[in-house]
């Protein structure tokens, strides 16, 4: 049976349009790493100085003269250095989002691309001001409590490591609860739902957020509630902006 020679230029098109978006991809990740690496080598030298910046909170809290240990031989080490990674990709944020940008907008209409860099830019700035709610609220009010709950004779003497793990786990939870206005409005612009139906939903939702915060917190119920209701907040702001964006449109 012949082969219609069509068939093997599509396939050729297709294989070259494949191999093409790996080359770009690849170049979208290179240069991602170059940024964080980039962010990162200035901050190496201060990498002891940024993590007792990050233990302020418990430190203050901590009774008169207890201190953090290190309970693994290259923990003084290892605990400062992740951590400056963790702040050098936190920092280049906007970089690798700029380079997600470089590679999918090609393949975006204009209307999408113009809703596409507010929408990242906001997304960007919910995930630092969640960082800066967990530190500067959340994380001196949990341990105000656990330093002053601690049974009589018993020193609080944190390992850096497991402090370092429960902060950035923090971090990361309320960096990505801040992100609930963002995924309202995108349920809401993509016709997945409606305001209306998110209104109806409330106390699922509400409910829903308690639970969230009960698998991406640590065990303890101040953290729990501190990441539930301002999920619960932001869930009311973005039902808030999508109604305002839907007014035009039903007008």
């Amino acid at each position: 049976m012949p082969v219609d020679p069509s068939d093997n230029a599509d396939a050729i098109v297709e294989e070259t349009s494949f191999i093409s978006h790996l080359v770009e991809l690849r170049t979208r990740l290179i240069y991602a790493l170059l940024g964080i690496l980039t962010v990162l080598l200035p901050l190496l030298p201060f990498a002891n100085e940024i993590y007792s910046y990050l233990a302020q909170p418990l430190l203050v809290h901590m009774p008169e003269g207890s201190s953090m240990v290190a309970i693994e031989v290259i923990s003084p080490f290892l605990a400062p250095f992740k951590l400056t990674l963790m702040l050098s990709l936190f920092l280049s944020i906007p970089w690798i989002f700029y380079q997600i940008w470089l590679f999918i907008s090609p393949g975006l209409y204009e209307r999408e691309q113009k809703i596409a860099i507010p929408l990242v830019t906001a997304s960007t700035l919910l995930f630092y001001l969640g960082i800066a709610f967990a530190y500067y609220f959340v994380l001196p009010l949990i341990f105000q409590f656990l330093t002053s709950t601690a049974p009589e004779g018993v020193a609080v003497m944190t390992d850096i490591t497991k402090y370092l793990d429960f902060v950035v786990t923090l971090f990361f939870a309320f960096g990505l609860a801040f992100q609930i206005p963002i995924a309202t409005f995108l349920l809401v612009r993509a016709g997945i739902t409606t305001t209306e139906s998110l209104a109806e939903k409330r106390p699922y939702i509400i409910v829903g957020t308690f639970v969230v915060g009960m698998f991406l917190t640590p065990p303890d119920i101040i953290s729990q509630t501190l990441l539930a209701v301002p999920m619960w907040l932001l869930f009311e702001v973005g039902l808030y902006v999508s109604k305002a964006v839907q007014k035009p449109t039903n007008s």
